[in-house]
């Protein structure tokens, strides 16, 4: 029987084209490959490099999001991090632009991104931490890993407390504001046929901050894992001696996961 299923293995694969064949064994030898990248990482590499490397890539990552970020119209005036009006707001939006009131509503959306890019600054401290924190077998995991692993990690060990440091910032920028503090307003007590406007668009329809946080924070995320896979994927991007070792003896992986 042994035998029989050994013969029917061997036709298939002889009858899959040689490129199709290569790439089948790649996939076979793939999990085993991966299993043993972290341990061949130390023929190549001391401890020490693997550690410093990682850290001042990730310092590199986080220094040029909040580089980008953290400044006037830093995601007003980028499609792939500005924060529009929320969904379950977005009928009031067109309300206001049917009755001529586009300015109320791109004022509003400003306000927003403002609110964000003044929050995140504050994410340099707080990432400078879950740097230091890092071992250095989180290190070798993240350095083996997906393109994104340092962005999930940093969002894993970090997310809570970004939150909670970028929420006080994003509430006092946008009570600053006039036309948000006025907006909230109208949206806790205007009512329709007995129905606040609340009951009506749902219960976090009034929690403009919370949802700028958040949206402030995926911004992060996202810009972090740009800078993280640009560092992996192309050596010109590796500006320091260090980091063209340390990222060019790592194999490149395909980014998996959301950052």
């Amino acid at each position: 029987m042994k035998k029989i299923n050994y013969c029917l293995f061997t036709g298939l694969f002889l009858s899959i084209s040689p490129l199709h064949a290569a790439s089948f064994l790649e996939k076979l030898a793939l999990g085993k490959s991966s299993t043993n990248t972290a341990s061949a990482l130390t023929t190549v590499l001391s401890q020490d490099e693997i550690s410093a490397g990682l850290k001042e890539a990730l310092a590199k990552g986080v220094e040029r999001a909040v580089a980008l970020l953290g400044k006037d119209d830093g995601f007003l005036n980028d499609l792939s991090v500005k924060i529009p009006i929320p969904q379950n707001l977005q009928r009031v939006e067109r309300t206001l632009r049917t009755l001529g009131q586009d300015q109320l509503a791109d004022e509003f959306v400003t306000t927003m991104n403002r609110a964000a890019e003044k929050a995140v600054p504050e994410a340099a401290t707080v990432l400078a931490g879950a740097i230091k924190q890092m071992t250095l077998a989180d290190a070798k995991s993240i350095l083996t890993d997906t393109n994104n692993a340092a962005t999930a990690y940093f969002r894993r060990t970090s997310e809570t407390t970004l939150y909670e440091r970028f929420l006080p910032i994003v509430q006092k920028a946008t009570e600053q504001t006039g036309v948000t503090s006025a907006y909230k307003k109208m949206m806790e007590r205007t009512s329709v046929g007995g129905f606040s406007a609340t009951s009506l668009l749902g219960q976090n329809a009034s929690d403009l901050d919370g949802y700028v946080t958040h949206k402030a924070l995926d911004g992060l995320f996202l810009k972090i894992s740009e800078e993280e896979q640009r560092i992996r994927q192309n050596p010109v991007a590796r500006t320091t001696d260090l980091l063209q070792k340390v990222f060019g003896a790592v194999p490149q992986r395909t980014s998996l996961s959301k950052p």
